[in-house]
C-alpha cells in the first residue's frame, strides 16, 4: 500500500522537486525588508542540517555508521522537499509518509548489509535510519502546513521557524521520556503494548537482513493491495485496517461511519455540516489526547511500587467492577451519543438569541 501510494505520487513528486530546486538559489530572504518575507538564513539551515547528520554519525548511542548518516542526508533532503511541497500544494492527506518510510527501510537495510553491517547492529541501524526519515517527512509536511497558515494570517516566517525548532526539541524530549516510561511499565511488544507498526518494521528488517522474508505472504498481500486499488478502494486505509488489532480498527470504522452520516445528510446546508463536522473533529481530537494522557497516568501507576505490588494493581478497578462485553458496548454507545450531543444536537445559544 505504501509503495503504491508512492508510485501514484511520483509525477507530482518529480514536478514539485524540480520546481523547488529551480528556486533553491533564491530561497535566502533573511535580508528582506518585508516582515512576512523574512526566513531563517539558508546558511544556518544548511550548517544546522550538516551538524545534525554528523552528530547522528558520531554519537555512540545512535546505531548509525557513516553510510547510514549519508543515507539520512540524501533521503532526508529529498523527502523533506517532497513532503513539504505536497502538503503545501495539495494537503496533508497526500503526504506519502508510509511509502517513503517503507522504501527507506528496504533500501537502507540492503545498503547496510552490503557494507558488512549485519546482525543486531545492522538491524538497529536500519530501524534508526527509517525512523529518522519517517520523522523528517512528517515534520516537513507539518511545517509546511504551519507556514501556510502563518502566511494566511500574516505571521513572520522566521519566528515561526524558530518556534518549530523549539517545538520539535521539546516534543522529542517529552516523547522520549514517555516511551521509556511505557517500556518500563509494560514493555513494547507485550500484551498491553502490542506495537503492531513497530513489529511490522522489525519483521521487514529482520527478513531482509537475514534473507528469510516470507515472500509468498508478501506477494499475496501485494496482490490483494493491487486488486483493492483496481476496484477503487483506498489501499492504505484498507491495509491499516488489516494489520491493526480489531479493538483499534473497530473504533476507526465507527468514527468513519459517523463522519459519513454527517456528510451525507440531506436538507442540511453546507455551512451547518461544516460547523458540525469541525466540532466533531475537535471533540474526537480531545478524546484521543485524553486517552493518551490516561495511558501515561496508568504507566506511572504501574512503575510506582508499594511493597510487592504496583500502584496500578492496588487501585485496579477491574477487581471490583467487571462490565463484560455488554457493559463495554453500552459505554461505547454512550460515547457516540456524547459525540452527537456536540455535533448534530448542539445548539448555539448565542446564535439562537
Amino acid at each position: 500500500g505504501g509503495i503504491i501510494s508512492l508510485i501514484k505520487s511520483l509525477p507530482l513528486i518529480v514536478n514539485t522537486f524540480a520546481k523547488a530546486m529551480k528556486d533553491y538559489s533564491n530561497m535566502d530572504r533573511s535580508n528582506s525588508t518585508l516582515r512576512t518575507d523574512q526566513d531563517m538564513s539558508m546558511k544556518v539551515v544548511l550548517l544546522g542540517s550538516l551538524a545534525v547528520v554528523i552528530a547522528i554519525w558520531l554519537i555512540p548511542s545512535i546505531p548509525v555508521n557513516f553510510v547510514g548518516a549519508l543515507l539520512i542526508a540524501i533521503f532526508g533532503f529529498f523527502f523533506a522537499t517532497v513532503s513539504s511541497r505536497l502538503v503545501g500544494l495539495v494537503g496533508s492527506s497526500n503526504n506519502p509518509v508510509s511509502g517513503m518510510a517503507i522504501a527507506t527501510l528496504l533500501i537502507s537495510t540492503l545498503a547496510l548489509k552490503s557494507t558488512g553491517m549485519v546482525g543486531q547492529d545492522g538491524m538497529m541501524g536500519s530501524i534508526a535510519i527509517g525512523s529518522v526519515i519517517c520523522i523528517i517527512a512528517a515534520i516537513a509536511g507539518d511545517t509546511s502546513q504551519d507556514l501556510k497558515t502563518g502566511y494566511i494570517v500574516g505571521a513572520t516566517p522566521r519566528k515561526q521557524q524558530l518556534g518549530e525548532l523549539i517545538g520539535v526539541l521539546i516534543s522529542a524530549l517529552t516523547i522520549g521520556a514517555v516511551l521509556y516510561l511505557l517500556n518500563a511499565a509494560w514493555g513494547f511488544g507485550s500484551k498491553d503494548i502490542p506495537a503492531p507498526q513497530a513489529t511490522l518494521m522489525k519483521l521487514v528488517v529482520e527478513g531482509v537482513m537475514e534473507g528469510n522474508l516470507p515472500w509468498p505472504l508478501i506477494f499475496a498481500g501485494a496482490g490483494i493491495a493491487i486488486a483493492v486499488e483496481i476496484i477503487g478502494i483506498p489501499v492504505l486505509p484498507f491495509a491499516v485496517g488489516l494489520y491493526l488489532p480489531i479493538h483499534l480498527s473497530a473504533g476507526i470504522m465507527f468514527g468513519g461511519v459517523i463522519r459519513l452520516f454527517l456528510e451525507n445528510r440531506k436538507n442540511v446546508s453546507k455551512e451547518v455540516k461544516k460547523e458540525q463536522i469541525d466540532r466533531g473533529v475537535l471533540y474526537t481530537s480531545g478524546l484521543i489526547a485524553g486517552e493518551g494522557l490516561v495511558g501515561v497516568l496508568l504507566a506511572i501507576f504501574a512503575v510506582i511500587k508499594i511493597g510487592e505490588s504496583s500502584l496500578a494493581d492496588i487501585i485496579n478497578l477491574s477487581d471490583f467492577v467487571n462490565l463484560g462485553q455488554i457493559g463495554s458496548v453500552i459505554f461505547f454507545a454512550l460515547l457516540i451519543l456524547t459525540l452527537f450531543k456536540f455535533t448534530i444536537w448542539y445548539k448555539d445559544k448565542n446564535k439562537a438569541s
